[in-house]
């Protein structure tokens, strides 16, 4: 009689597991399918306005991007009126943030002092120093 309802405990358990298993890969099918529907496109920031070695470059903003005279920045500008790390570009929510790292010469959004993170739009264009740069959706 024991062995009966031990075997029917097993059962009941190994049920309960893959109806567990089932639940949890759907759930988490449904949150890979719901990314690719949300995501509209990767956010990318190029230079238009600077140097020959610097123009035309573009970089996805896929985590942050600071931009600065250091070596240690992403977008690397060799000009004195950029500061060792100026201005980061990051990922916010749906869209990009562009924040001013408390710059001497300041960063520009659309001809306006940066200070505080602002949100960035498509079309956005940024001046660091001598260099625009141009905020696109693709």
């Amino acid at each position: 009689m024991i062995d009966v309802v031990l075997l029917a405990g097993r059962l009941l358990l190994l049920a309960l597991l893959y109806l567990f298993l089932f639940a949890a890969v759907r759930t988490g099918i449904g949150l890979v399918a719901g990314q690719r529907v949300k995501s509209k496109g990767t956010w990318t920031v190029s230079v238009v306005q600077g140097p020959k070695e610097l123009k035309g470059v573009s970089l996805p903003i896929t985590g942050p991007v600071v931009i600065g005279r250091s070596p240690g920045a992403d977008i690397v500008i060799g000009d004195d009126f950029v500061s060792g790390r100026h201005a980061r570009l990051s990922p916010s929510g749906d869209g990009a943030a562009l924040e001013d790292l408390g710059s001497t010469n300041g960063t520009l959004l659309n001809g306006a002092r940066v200070v505080a993170p602002q949100s960035l739009r498509a079309g956005d264009t940024i001046d660091i120093g001598n260099i625009r740069l141009k905020v696109d959706r693709s």
